[in-house]
């Protein structure tokens, strides 16, 4: 459906963003059908991981008349084919891709029938089901017939005797009470689910496909939003063998019965692990919130009100999916509470590393400042003792040198010149040595 566009008015506005018409049209992309009564519903549901869309679009043209059909066609997710005497919808998801055939559903197959077998009407050929790309996640017989919704406990007699005596849930729909829904939510051995809907004989075309989406789509995503089951339960005996893992970390890290080391490296194995399960699980525990919250807004959507003795769709619901969709949201909370704990414990652990690594970096700097104090004590002590070496040198040499004087005939003592001449000597190398050593402590 799309709005005309005046031509003469389009330079009114800024130019386009990229996006605006494919938002725009997505309220438009996937229409209600429009449902003669009486219809059967064919209904089915694949998973649709690793499958293209080629090989979508290839199983399609399998369909009389349809071999020309085109890979663009489907460009869009969705697309109606109108056949003969059936029409068959295609819509693919992010998960999953359906496939809906509505057909007339003969007399012998509406209500006062007993457990029909509905698949002996199939306008489609059994095979071309069965070779549908991709792994079945739903598949529902779908009967919408008219009645009198006034005999409500007429209709849910003939309904009782329609689905072959099993248990049903049932409840009329709409505010204007306009159809009653029964099903039994039973997988019978061709693999398919059974919906019956009664609606009143004017009901409209439109209103009928609402009510059939609503219902196909409540089915789809209840099984769906379970896909996290499985894969919660699987975790949980890891989880808790996790925790049980950080506790003994825990408490080995309190009483420091463990050395750093070995805990850091079983630290480290369980967080990839809790990490591992995070990366892996995080999108299938979001995805059963997701479809569970449309599941709640589906039945909401259906209005219900109770029928006599029957439980509605939405008691159903709750009592039956509940359970389930707060196991996969307690395993998912956690699994996200044991990576908190997991990282605060890692912090714990590298803060008492850091303490104990600045407490030995201390002492060594306490030892280094002690065998500097020793150096210097002994430098010191090597100075004193190379001032009375150089001293005596000197002295010897002076020694020397009067003596040499004296033989030459000059008027000089020796041994008295060289002992007078002792201090003088002392101080010039003392003070030699002083001088060295403020140039050495200057040039560092």
């Amino acid at each position: 459906m799309h709005s005309p566009i005046d031509s003469d008015f389009i330079d009114l506005l800024p130019d386009n963003d990229p996006q605006r018409v494919l938002l725009h049209n997505e309220v438009h992309a996937r229409p209600s059908q429009r449902i003669r009564l009486p219809a059967l519903v064919i209904y089915v549901v694949a998973i649709n991981d690793g499958i293209t869309r080629e090989q979508e679009c290839e199983h399609l043209r399998r369909l009389p008349g349809q071999q020309s059909l085109l890979l663009e066609q489907l460009q869009n997710n969705f697309l109606r084919l109108r056949l003969q005497g059936y029409t068959l919808r295609w819509e693919r998801h992010t998960e999953f891709t359906r496939y809906s055939l509505v057909q007339h559903l003969p007399d012998e197959a509406q209500l006062g029938a007993t457990d029909p077998d509905l698949l002996a009407f199939l306008a489609l050929p059994r095979d071309w089901l069965a070779d549908i790309p991709g792994r079945t996640i739903a598949a529902v017989k779908l009967a919408m017939v008219p009645g009198d919704l006034n005999a409500a406990d007429e209709l849910l007699k003939q309904a009782r005797q329609w689905f072959g005596g099993n248990p049903i849930v049932a409840s009329i729909i709409g505010r204007e009470r306009h159809s009653l829904a029964v099903t039994d939510f039973m997988l019978r051995p061709s693999g398919f689910e059974r919906m019956l809907v009664v609606m009143s004989a004017d009901a409209s075309e439109t209103r009928a496909g609402r009510v059939s989406q609503r219902l196909l789509e409540i089915e789809t995503y209840r099984l769906m939003a379970l896909r996290g089951l499985p894969v919660a339960k699987r975790l949980i005996p890891e989880l808790t063998g996790a925790e049980q893992q950080l506790a003994e970390i825990t408490a080995q890290l309190e009483n420091k019965g463990a050395s750093d080391q070995a805990l850091l490296d079983t630290l480290i194995s369980l967080a990839v692990r809790i990490e591992r399960a995070t990366v892996e699980h995080a999108y299938r525990f979001a995805a059963t919130q997701a479809y569970n919250k449309l599941v709640m807004q589906r039945i909401a959507e259906l209005r219900e009100t109770a029928t006599h003795g029957t439980q509605t769709i939405g008691e159903f619901m709750q009592r039956r999916l509940s359970p389930a969709i707060s196991t996969v949201e307690a395993t998912a909370q956690r699994l996200s509470y044991l990576s908190a704990r997991v990282s605060r414990t890692s912090s714990l652990l590298r803060t008492r590393v850091d303490i104990l690594a600045e407490t030995q970096n201390q002492q060594l700097l306490e030892k280094l400042t002690r065998g500097q104090e020793l150096q210097l004590r002994l430098q010191s002590t090597v100075e004193g003792l190379s001032i009375a070496a150089i001293s005596y040198y000197v002295i010897s040499l002076l020694l020397y040198i009067t003596k040499a004087g004296a033989a030459a005939g000059l008027p000089i003592h020796p041994e008295l010149a060289t002992g007078l001449m002792i201090p003088a000597v002392l101080w010039v190398v003392w003070r030699t040595t002083r001088r060295i050593h403020e140039k050495f402590f200057k040039l560092h």
